[in-house]
Order: structure tokens, then sequence, then C-alpha cells
């Protein structure tokens, strides 16, 4: 099913969007005041002929869209070049079911870039593959350094309580050290997407 105008207004702006958040909201502001966003980065979006319109899928308690979306929002202010539409997935099944990572998985966010007749020129789903190969690496690292972590696809929740707070201590340092390369490599997908759009080159 295509997205028309009419259905992209439905969705919240990307202030609305942050109003509505009943959890994350903190970290996620904090993540788009520390968005790794250089001037030659934002250049590439100013230097868009014509704005572009984004339609978004999120969800507030999801990890890479608290990382991700707040990255595509400075991008949005300041560029003054994309529009956000935000939709919630859980409500928007129609929606994500057009957009399923791999073909099979509701992963979000989501950013589906369209020009202003509603032709899809790019989409972004859930995080880089550079940054997911990157931390199962970090993460078969973590788990290979101590056996009582089990193996990485055993259920954590049946660790004793001491380990799974260890290992939980582990993934989240984890993330954390990894962030820079992961909020680098949002900005660096963004603009070449972007850029190897047709519609919007001239």
């Amino acid at each position: 099913m295509a997205i028309t105008r009419e259905r992209f207004q439905q969705g919240l702006t990307y202030d609305a969007w942050k109003s509505q958040m009943t959890r994350n909201r903190e970290r996620f502001e904090e993540n788009e005041r520390g968005a790794p966003l250089t001037e030659r980065d934002l250049a590439a979006f100013r230097a868009l002929p014509r704005p572009l319109h984004v339609l978004v899928l999120a969800e507030d308690w999801c990890g890479d869209v608290v990382a991700n979306l707040p990255i595509l929002g400075r991008i949005a202010l300041e560029s003054g070049k994309l529009e956000l539409r935000v939709f919630l997935r859980d409500q928007n099944l129609d929606l994500i079911d057009q957009y399923l990572n791999e073909g099979k998985f509701r992963s979000i966010p989501v950013f589906a870039f369209f020009d202003d007749d509603f032709r899809e020129l790019a989409v972004f789903i859930e995080r880089p593959r550079s940054v997911t190969e990157l931390r199962e690496r970090k993460r078969r690292e973590i788990y290979a350094s101590d056996p009582s972590y089990g193996l990485p696809a055993d259920p954590a929740d049946k660790l004793p309580e001491d380990v799974r707070q260890r290992l939980q201590e582990a993934l989240v340092g984890m993330r954390t050290e990894t962030k820079p390369f992961a909020d680098r490599e949002v900005v660096r997908e963004l603009r070449e997407l972007v850029a190897r759009a047709p519609a919007v080159r001239g």
C-alpha cells in the first residue's frame, strides 16, 4: 500500500512525539544534544534541492529509537530540509509491515524518505549493519571472557542474580563504549541514503 500525503500528515510531528513519550525522554534529549553532526554533515542536507518527507516508525521503549531518532531530529531541525512525521509502530502495523527487516522482523526505527510526490527514495531500518556487526563481536567477547555467563543464546534470566547483574553491566558498558562509533555510522548512512536517491540529485 502506497504512502499518501494524507496518511503521512496523520503522523506526529517530532515535537509532538517527544511530548507523548512516557519513558526514556531524558536519555532521548541527551542523545539529541550530543548528536555528532559536523558542518559538512549538515551542508549535505542543506544542499538538497527540495525538502524531503520522512515517515518514522518508532516506540519510546526501543533502544535503537532512543539512540537514532534524535540524530535524525537534529538533522531535520538544523538543515530545514526534512519534514518528519512519527507513527507509533504498535498502532500502525499496516505501515511497519511494509518495512520488515529481512522481510520478517518489525525492527525500529524505520526512516522512509519521500519526495514531494510521495515517491519513496530511501529507507533506513534499525541501525547500520556495521554497528550490528561490531556489537555482536563485542558481545561474543564478553560471553567468552567469563564461562559463568553461559552462551550468548542462553536466556539471561536463568542465570544467578549476581552473574546476571554482572553480565548486564558488561553489556551496558559495551553499548556505551561503542556509542560514538554507532552515532557516526548513523550520520554516515543517512547522508549516503539521501545522496544516492536519484530524485534529490538535481
